[in-house]
């Protein structure tokens, strides 16, 4: 049985997020707080005694600002960038304020307590694209590690999607399950169960 331990980070808050302006691909950096919260989880997972072999982010710089703070702190080699880490792409809906969601896209939207999820505006991944971008994530990490710890510095979407497909849930279920928030932890583990994903949490100032 593959003992691989997958864990999964998101990024700290960054300006579109403190703007409350939908990210997608736009890559804007941290704020102060993102810093901060980058800092925070970087920090706990010295006082967890957690330690990775491999560190992966996306590309976009929020993500990769926050694996290079959580590895200058844990005195971990510098983090890869994966391509199949970065967001979700949000089509039209890319740089659009939050709270035209549902304005914009219902009755095509799944509302959370958290948040309002559009699901296919024009040009956008939906949910089960990004699953099987997931899936493709997941084969390639399995077919490369058998064992050992993997931190994985993602986003809100994709990384939701990532958790539905490591325990094989369903993309509406998983949405409405739990809030990712910015710099929280989860763990993928085939010795651990669904519900017990969460590492720790980060306090939150947006969604």
């Amino acid at each position: 049985m593959n003992m691989l331990k997958i864990y999964l980070a998101r990024h700290g808050q960054n300006e579109d997020n403190a703007n409350g302006i939908l990210n997608g691909h736009r890559d804007m950096p941290l704020t102060k707080i993102g810093e901060a919260q980058a800092a925070e989880v970087a920090n706990k997972i010295k006082e967890f005694g957690l330690s990775f072999d491999h560190v992966y982010c996306s590309p976009l710089q929020r993500a990769r600002r926050t694996a290079e703070i959580i590895t200058e702190v844990n005195d971990l080699p510098a983090p890869e960038v994966k391509d199949l880490l970065i967001e979700r792409d949000f089509g039209v809906m890319t740089g659009v304020e939050q709270s035209r969601v549902e304005e914009l896209c219902a009755p095509d939207i799944l509302k959370t307590e958290t948040i309002n999820y559009f699901l296919s505006p024009e040009g956008a991944e939906t949910f089960p694209d990004l699953l099987d971008r997931a899936g493709k994530l997941l084969d390639e990490l399995i077919e490369t590690y058998t064992d050992g710890s993997i931190l994985l510095v993602t986003h809100g979407d994709f990384g939701k999607m990532v958790y539905a497909k490591y325990y094989d849930l369903g993309w509406e279920e998983v949405l409405s399950l739990f809030h990712f928030g910015n710099s929280e932890l989860l763990l993928l583990s085939g010795d651990s169960e669904p519900g017990e994903a969460h590492v720790f949490t980060i306090l939150q100032h947006n969604s």
